[in-house]
């Protein structure tokens, strides 16, 4: 019988999958990100992993379809026998209750796996989210200052899930009834007699979840023990968390001597062109667009009102392809974007096209991600089947979600970090043409100014 990996995580995004998938791979792990549920066959093609990535899109529904999938996705988790299951979210922990629900996952894991008490693993330092006390802070990429996450100049005006509240229980207790519990980071400072004990203190109180601060770096070890006591006592332990869960694991298996106290050293090589397709509206990845044309891309900005006027693959579509292939064909780096932030006057008009159609402005955000996401996708399958590249950049959590899914790949593994959060990753697809090609799906808030050209020039 295969030994069970020690990790199995499904991430509500892909972006957000490649980030999990970074964390443990570059601890020197066996690690592989699925690009769906994947079936017994394909899964053992992939023998002796140590840890499973389910890469999904649950960061945009709503509860009814959350509903409808998350039940197989949290059985398929289970199956895998891993003593720990990881609900993977954002760092900045966007949510709503009408979007992207983590309460609502949280209910639906609950009826499947148990009463036992759901930790809420909030702080990934190594990403620039810290918590403390159950607030959350996050660091701003343009400038790298630190915001409390409601007061954050990005995620404060989040499109479609802005942060108004930076107490995690408020925020994720108006999407669930169940009871949520506090373990902050001073109380698991220290021996691990002591936290264990703040540990067993907190859960005499019965909460239904159980909300770990990880202020910092040196927290991470104890936070990671706790989830490995909590696995043993009752396997297998759902817990839900952005990637400092991961990191909190493999601190807690370094200190533990499971695994090499350094990091695995990986390299990538500089490519010639790079292909970039942006759906993000994050003024980090705004920045990132105006420096790589600064840095010799040409760009190509697309008119959002005309895609979604037009519908599936119309002429917008049809011409931002054509101009790719030639630009790509002649040796050029090209940058495709819809937004360059949420000051681009694009925004306004797609708003305004919504207001005109009646659509309410919540539900016009929701329709018209999903619709430029899917165009964004289109244009990136029909460049890739007409132009040969070995590497290509998808920018935003939804757009890559779904030009990935468009695509049809197996599953990714890491070839080497460039940014926190954003690493490079090399295609699944065994008797495809894409197969061994490299991709960066990057979140809006990931990497630096200068990122679009560390990833063409391969720079660690």
């Amino acid at each position: 019988m295969a030994k069970a990996p020690l990790i199995a995580f499904y991430g509500d995004d892909f972006t957000g999958s490649t980030d999990a998938l970074e964390s443990l791979a570059a601890a020197g792990l066996k690690a592989l990100l699925f690009t769906g549920v994947p079936s017994p066959e394909l899964l053992a093609r992939f023998e002796g992993l140590e840890a499973i990535g389910i890469a999904g899109s649950s960061r945009g529904m709503t509860p009814d379809e959350m509903a409808a999938v998350m039940p197989g996705v949290i059985e398929a988790l289970k199956a895998t026998g891993a003593p720990i299951l990881h609900y993977k979210v954002c760092s900045t922990f966007d949510s709503s209750p009408s979007i992207g629900s983590f309460g609502r996952v949280m209910d639906i894991a609950k009826r499947i796996l148990g009463p036992a008490t759901i930790p809420i693993v909030v702080g990934a330092p190594n990403l620039g989210r810290y918590s403390l006390f159950g607030t959350l802070f996050a660091r701003h990429n343009v400038d790298n200052t630190v915001h409390r996450i409601d007061r954050h100049p990005t995620m404060s005006v989040h499109p479609t899930t802005p942060m108004r509240e930076a107490d995690m229980r408020r925020h994720i207790g108006l999407q669930t009834s169940l009871t949520i519990g506090l373990l902050p980071a001073p109380a698991i400072a220290g021996s691990s007699g002591k936290a264990i004990a703040a540990l067993d203190a907190a859960l005499a109180l019965s909460p239904d979840a159980l909300l770990i601060d990880i202020a910092d770096e040196a927290g991470e070890a104890a936070v990671g023990m706790i989830l490995e006591t909590l696995s043993l006592r009752a396997p297998p332990l759902f817990v839900v968390g952005s990637s400092g869960v991961q990191y909190a694991m493999v601190a807690r298996w370094r200190e533990d001597r499971r695994l090499p106290e350094a990091a695995v050293i990986h390299r990538a090589r500089p490519v010639d062109r790079l292909l970039a397709i942006s759906g993000s509206c994050s003024p980090a990845t705004g920045a990132q667009i105006r420096q790589s044309v600064r840095d010799g891309f040409d760009q190509i900005a697309l008119d959002p009102v005309a895609i979604l006027t037009e519908r599936e693959n119309g002429p917008a579509v049809q011409d931002a392809v054509t101009r790719s292939v030639a630009l790509l064909e002649s040796g050029q780096s090209v940058v495709v974007h819809s937004s360059t932030g949420n000051d681009d006057p694009r925004e306004a008009l797609v708003a305004a096209h919504f207001a005109r159609l009646g659509v309410s402005k919540q539900d016009g955000r929701l329709q018209g991600g999903r619709m430029l996401a899917h165009a964004a996708g289109l244009i990136l399958a029909q460049v890739l089947d007409r132009v040969p590249l070995s590497r290509f950049l998808v920018a935003g959590g939804d757009t890559s979600t779904t030009a990935i899914k468009l695509l049809g790949l197996d599953a990714l593994e890491m070839v080497a970090p460039l940014a926190p959060g954003a690493p490079l990753c090399r295609i699944l697809a065994p008797g495809r043409a894409l197969d061994g090609t490299e991709v960066v799906l990057k979140g809006g808030q990931m990497g630096g100014p200068s990122y679009f050209s560390q990833v063409k020039d391969g720079r660690l």
